[in-house]
């Protein structure tokens, strides 16, 4: 009997696959941690065949989990991080390692076309703003600056792609990385007045098929059987983007209701449903997010703030190096659990924290590769709990800025990814949005979305919305109500977290040409 749906989520920091009933009930799950590279001071990027064994992997150890789990998948859908340029040859081989979305060589290019006129017609058709981290970006960056790279290559995937081909053999990507990169989001295809702003007219050959996971599938590829534990012919699934995926599995796609949905992950995505191509709110700073979700004429309108636990995983490093160089060991989950003491410690009005920690930059509401965290209104009573406080209350900030630049505040926020298990965390963005906070009992949002879209493909359901009803509305907890003190609090502290960040922007900018200067 076929009971089981795989979803694959390939993210930044953990591949993971994950097995569920056909009712949306998680079964299984087999991890394997991820890892990346640095190059350089700005450049990161991931080993493409260790990526596609470690997947593998995932699959494998899953089948050890569940007796006969071959003959019993329905479908595997797949899922991973997006943005980024993952290169492959005729043969299939990788050209070079796979650029990551934490990739910020391309930051001068960004700029340079931003300003060359025609950003603002190729944001019409995307309605998504131009950024270091997208494959267009980096394709034009290695078109001028370092043209070898592009030898060989035949076509260029994101993460997930790379996984579908590794499964399948077939070179494609999902409606929403291909048009908020290359395309037009109300007809979900290839747009050539976008290719041309970029300048990559000649490296259209690179662009795969646009595969739709919610309509059509493809069969599991004998060599990926053997390596997986997995039946060849099985039905594979192009899943959309992880963010998509997730956002279907928190429960995004709730028509009729204020509701908005945030993914507090190493980045930090923060959406709006749009049910028509009428309901997307572009704005006039060309940032943003607009990306097809499997529902015909729905869409996922996005602002992402380039580091969201980054910046906690930053704080926490700062306090381990310290106790270390006096001889005290801690581990990461001492620190978190330490965290929580000095959050309770703080004052209630810590310094201003800006959360822009890595090293790309910010990419939401506004794009600027050279961006850098600071800490404002330090003072001789500031201790290092301030600072813990104020780097949580930096990342509710952002999200604060980033839901404005899509429009009203909304009424509630479901809340997902790592960082939603802190009660602290939940009622900080909780307050800083003026919203209530609604988190799920699902744990894997991501697999679960991409297995959603399977479920869905194959028929199990006449619809997503019929998909929702039983995958994602029974998970969601009670709502916890906004605290109106530190709403307040924000509503004052705000409009300080912007003037600053606007003042601040020509620092960044300096400062980065002192780094290349020296280096």
């Amino acid at each position: 009997m076929r009971d089981i749906l795989i979803g694959i989520d390939a993210g930044t920091s953990v591949i993971k696959s994950v097995a569920f009933d056909l009712k949306g009930r998680q079964i299984a799950a087999a991890a394997v941690p991820n890892s990346y590279e640095t190059v350089g001071r700005t450049g990161a990027v991931q080993d493409m065949a260790r990526t596609w064994a470690d997947t593998a992997r995932t699959l494998s150890e899953l089948a050890g989990k569940i007796e006969n789990l071959g003959a019993r998948v329905v479908a595997v859908a797949v899922t991973g991080q997006g943005d980024g340029t993952w290169l492959i040859d005729k043969a299939g081989d990788p050209v070079g390692k796979g650029w990551l979305w934490l990739d910020a060589r391309a930051g001068d290019t960004v700029l340079r076309l931003r300003g060359e006129g025609g950003d603002a017609e190729r944001f019409s058709h995307t309605g998504s703003g131009l950024a270091a981290c997208q494959q267009g970006s980096q394709l034009r960056w290695m078109l001028d600056e370092a043209p070898e790279m592009l030898e060989g290559a035949s076509t260029g995937f994101h993460c997930k792609d790379w996984l579908y081909f590794k499964l399948t053999g077939i070179r494609a990507t999902d409606p929403s990385e291909a048009c908020f990169t290359f395309g037009d989001f109300r007809t979900r295809a290839y747009s050539e007045t976008v290719i041309d702003v970029l300048g990559l007219r000649g490296q259209k050959y690179l662009l795969p098929d646009i595969v739709d996971g919610a309509v059509t599938h493809h069969g599991l590829s004998e060599s990926a059987a053997a390596l997986t534990g997995l039946v060849a012919g099985t039905p594979i699934v192009m899943g959309y983007v992880d963010v998509v995926c997730t956002s279907l599995g928190a429960g995004l796609y709730d028509p009729g209701s204020d509701t908005g949905c945030s993914i507090i992950g190493s980045t930090g995505m923060h959406m709006r449903l749009a049910t028509s191509p009428d309901d997307v709110r572009l704005n006039d700073d060309l940032t943003g997010y607009t990306m097809c979700m499997p529902i015909p004429g729905v869409y996922a309108q996005m602002q992402s703030n380039m580091a969201a636990t980054l910046n906690i995983d930053w704080i926490l490093s700062v306090a381990g190096g310290l106790l270390n160089s006096m001889g005290v060991e801690k581990t990461k989950a001492e620190l978190l659990a330490q965290m929580e003491v000095w959050l309770a410690e703080a004052n209630d009005r810590p310094p201003i924290f800006h959360p822009y920690i890595s090293e790309a930059g910010e990419r939401g509401p506004f794009v600027d590769a050279s961006a850098r965290a600071s800490f404002i209104g330090l003072t001789m009573s500031s201790g290092f709990p301030d600072m813990v406080r104020a780097v949580f209350d930096g990342l509710a900030l952002a999200a604060r800025d980033c839901y404005l630049a899509m429009g009203p505040l909304p009424q509630r926020v479901r809340l997902t990814g790592g960082a939603a298990r802190s009660a602290a965390l939940r009622r900080i963005i909780g307050g800083a949005l003026g919203a209530s906070i609604q988190t799920s009992e699902r744990e894997e949002a991501g697999a679960a979305g991409a297995a959603m879209i399977a479920a869905v493909s194959l028929g199990l359901y006449g619809s997503m919305a019929e998909c929702i009803q039983e995958w994602v509305t029974p998970c969601q907890r009670p709502a916890e109500p906004a605290d109106e003190k530190l709403s307040r609090h924000f509503d004052a502290v705000f409009p300080a977290y912007r003037q600053s960040r606007e003042v601040l922007r020509p620092v960044w900018e300096t400062m980065t040409k002192q780094q290349d200067k020296v280096q």
